[in-house]
């Protein structure tokens, strides 16, 4: 029997190893077009930068000592060009150009995927590189040492987008992540993906999501990458990580059927429609065993498996079926760790199937015991019968072996139920008594039960929730950090003295740090006759992540040890710093203690605390500002967020004189020319006397600060008829009274023009050239479907948390 195997690495070496333990007599031969058939693919990213030191790591057999060991007839450089499945013949393309034909039994297509490099313009320029073999990987190991990398920039956020992000970062160079859509790591939902957002800000790569790119232009030694905003960034070298695609061009040409999503189609022996001729690997779809639908799956292990299977196959005649893959995968980014498998909610929508979802945070191990690390699992499954659909979880321990777990729970049909039902090992250095997955079995068992009625992240701030009765049940001291607009904080210890100040008429919307509180207030009120109670899964945690902006800025690093004076050189002053640990401690604990130790301390002295909740750290200098405290530093590693706050104390006004940071805020609700006006004058005025002066624009005062030129940008139905009916720029404002078909409009700017006075566009100019902040608010945008895109470049985008910040430091607030 002669078998012929077009293609090495994980699909075609493993199949050739296996026909060759089956049958000592079979004759085999393995082509491959590139010079290498057995390397560590996923490893090249670390190759390039630096973790893995030698090249020869990355190779598990070279051709010769494969051959040798398989007595395969392994032939590189020697490239498949077609194929006859009528004659059973395959024709090959030698290295220097001449060809020749091979007869075969049968015959194995493991040809894998290639990168997608679009025709953008510029993309051929020198510097630019996409990475897919060992080849690609020798381009970019010589470009970097013969260059020097200061900037980079990778293109696509995916898997090999964020290792290649991660690696260039370790090579000194300042990173930039360019991504189409609204996240990173596209198998996973929003709201994980979200904590990776925080952790690259905060290793101090930069983000452009939801940004494309337009072209790619040389100048000099640089690289510009243009956007179609308009916005570009100069790169030393840029990687294209878009995405890659099946490679069935020889399958085309020999006849052989191309499925629905543009992969090989084969069976459930992974037989092709050509008799005698099979396929592995990335070039194949196969049917998802939860949806039944064919998809594409680039990933290793299944396609390993596959050349297991389809070598008995070969052999034995069609014997072994193949399962199919759910999408188990897994990434490294710096310190965080981010593994998913099976359906994300996202994915469940569009394929319009009924779903619920949980989100659970827990430790990584016992909380007491040293380095409990944050872990979160996302759950979604039927509503109704509780069978697992998928499992997301992001943390810096643990999360492989709980994806794991749970994926082979998923192959096997099982419900949210068995998740509580894994016999765990325990002992405090590696879990909890109760698991992870359990306490997230436990949730979601909750919620099909309907024991608990829970709500999203997202729907919490649609308009339904916020016509209901938004309660928080975390301390006073947490909600000084943050909290949801419109919530009313009543902790849950005084939650039945206080039932009277709940409305019994209205949806109640429940939330806490991470839902527990959250679900013991939801029985408290459900005993107590309330009927609409739902709780916020995943709690406030799930909620501030999610909705942090991506905002980028240089990454934050630690505090230096103040030796001395760099001007005077005499020794700096002593700082009384009282160290805490708040490693592993879940809301409300880090913010008790520092809060606590806070209190303890006299004005000038520090506390420098290391936790793990990275929301206490997101929100340490909102928290300084309002407390009149000083932030002096703020890091991150490896999980454990290091804060240092010097104690301090309100600046007092002395009834004569206004305090130094006493600004002036103002709200801008409306989009009448004559209020708009009004609001500029104000502000120019107030920036003159030197104060910090905040604008903070909401509803249709988003009209007031649009771009005249805007790029084009993807709306939902909803946001294409607001863009429709709103202004489309502060030129097309009209007059609160007299506007008479826009005649009055045109005759106040005519009168100012004449006067002398300024237009509303000059003094918009005026106020951010004196300074003046200029605030979207977030939420608005997001109901009026007011891209970010759209406003002027100067905006910033930030919620009621960030004005009530700025208002706090004001003594003028003003409503127009």
């Amino acid at each position: 029997m002669k078998h012929i195997i077009i293609g090495g690495v994980a699909g075609g070496a493993t199949a050739a190893a296996r026909i060759r333990r089956a049958d000592e007599t079979a004759e085999i031969v393995l082509l491959e077009k590139g010079r290498y058939i057995s390397y560590a693919n996923c490893g090249l990213p670390y190759y390039i930068g630096g973790t893995i030191a030698e090249r020869e790591k990355l190779f598990v057999q070279t051709p010769t000592s494969f051959g040798t060991r398989f007595r395969i007839d392994v032939r590189v450089e020697s490239e498949a060009v077609a194929v006859d499945p009528a004659a059973k013949t395959v024709t090959v393309r030698r290295a220097d150009g001449s060809t020749y034909t091979e007869h075969y039994d049968k015959l194995l297509l493991s040809p894998g995927a290639s990168p997608v490099r679009p025709p953008l313009q510029g993309i051929g320029t020198e510097g630019i590189f996409t990475l897919r073999n060992v080849d690609d990987t020798d381009r970019i190991k010589t470009y970097m040492a013969t260059h020097r990398i200061g900037r980079a920039v990778v293109v696509g956020a995916g898997f090999i987008g964020l290792e290649m992000a991660e690696n260039l970062h370790r090579t000194g160079a300042h990173v930039s992540i360019v991504e189409m859509g609204n996240q990173v790591m596209a198998p996973v939902d929003f709201s994980i993906a979200s904590h990776v957002h925080q952790h690259l800000l905060q290793k101090g790569v930069a983000l452009y999501l939801e940004q494309s790119v337009e072209r790619f232009e040389k100048q000099g030694e640089q690289v510009a990458v243009v956007f179609r905003s308009g916005e570009r960034i100069m790169a030393d070298i840029v990687i294209l990580s878009i995405g890659v695609r099946p490679e069935t061009s020889l399958a085309e040409s020999a006849g052989i059927r191309i499925g629905e999503t543009g992969g090989i189609r084969v069976d459930e022996y992974l037989e092709t429609s050509a008799k005698d001729i099979y396929a592995v690997g990335d070039a194949i779809e196969f049917p998802h065993p939860i949806t039944g639908k064919p998809w594409l799956n680039y990933l290793a292990n299944p396609a390993n498996r596959q050349g297991r299977i389809v070598a008995d196959n070969m052999v034995f005649g069609n014997t072994t079926r193949y399962e199919g893959a759910i999408g188990t995968s897994i990434a490294k980014v710096f310190d965080m760790t981010v593994a998913s498998t099976g359906l994300p909610a996202k994915r469940l929508r569009q394929l319009g199937i009924e779903y619920a979802a949980s989100t659970t945070h827990s430790a990584s191990h016992a909380g007491y015991y040293p380095d409990a690390l944050p872990l979160t699992i996302k759950l979604t499954f039927d509503p109704r019968t509780g069978r697992l659909y998928g499992a997301q979880s992001v943390g810096y321990d643990g999360v492989d072996k709980r994806i794991d777990q749970i994926a082979l729970l998923i192959k096997r049909g099982g419900t949210v139920r068995d998740l509580a039902e894994v016999e765990h090992c325990y002992a405090p250095p590696f879990s909890s008594a109760k698991d992870p997955i359990a306490i997230a079995g436990y949730v979601a068992g909750n919620i099909v039960s309907g024991a608990m009625s829970v709500v999203s992240w997202r729907e919490i701030t649609d308009a339904a929730c916020r016509d209901g009765f938004l309660l928080d049940v975390r301390t006073p001291m947490e909600y000084a950090f943050g909290t949801i607009p419109g919530a009313v904080n009543i902790p849950l210890e005084e939650l039945r003295d206080r039932l009277d100040e709940i409305p019994k008429d209205k949806a109640v919307y429940i939330f806490c740090a991470v839902g527990l509180r959250g679900y013991l207030a939801q029985r408290i009120l459900t005993a107590h006759g309330f009927r609409q109670v739902k709780n916020l899964s995943g709690g406030y945690r799930t909620y501030s992540t999610a909705t942090a902006p991506v905002e980028n800025r240089p990454a934050a690093h630690p505090a230096q040890p103040e030796t001395a004076d760099p001007d005077t050189q005499r020794p700096a002053r002593f700082v009384k710093t009282l160290k805490i640990d708040a490693c592993g401690l879940q809301c409300p604990g880090p913010v008790m203690k520092i809060r606590q130790a806070v209190d303890a301390l006299s004005d000038g002295e520090r506390i420098e605390m290391v936790a793990t909740d990275p929301g206490f750290a997101r929100d340490a200098q909102a928290w300084c500002n309002t407390t009149g405290n000083r932030l002096i530093s703020n890091s991150e590693s490896k999980g454990r967020y290091t804060v240092v706050i010097e104690k301090g104390s309100p600046a007092a006004c002395d009834g004569a004189t206004p305090c130094d940071d006493r600004g002036k805020t103002l709200i801008l609700f409306s989009d009448d020319l004559d209020k708009a006006l009004a609001t500029f004058v104000l502000a120019n005025g107030a920036a003159a006397t030197g104060r910090k002066v905040t604008v903070f624009f909401t509803f249709w005062g988003l009209n007031v600060i649009k771009k005249v030129s805007k790029p084009k940008v993807e709306k939902d139905f909803f946001g294409r008829m607001f863009g429709l009916m709103l202004p489309s720029s502060s030129l097309r404002l009209r007059l609160s009274k007299m506007s008479m078909l826009g005649i009055g409009d045109r005759m106040m700017r005519h009168i100012m023009k004449r006067k002398g006075i300024d237009s509303l566009e000059s003094l918009r100019r005026q106020a951010l050239d004196s300074g003046v902040e200029f605030i979207a608010c977030q939420m608005s945008m997001d109901v009026m479907g007011v891209k970010r895109e759209e406003l002027l470049d100067e905006v910033t985008v930030g919620g009621v948390a960030t004005y009530m910040e700025r208002a706090e430091r004001a003594n003028v607030n003003l409503f127009v």
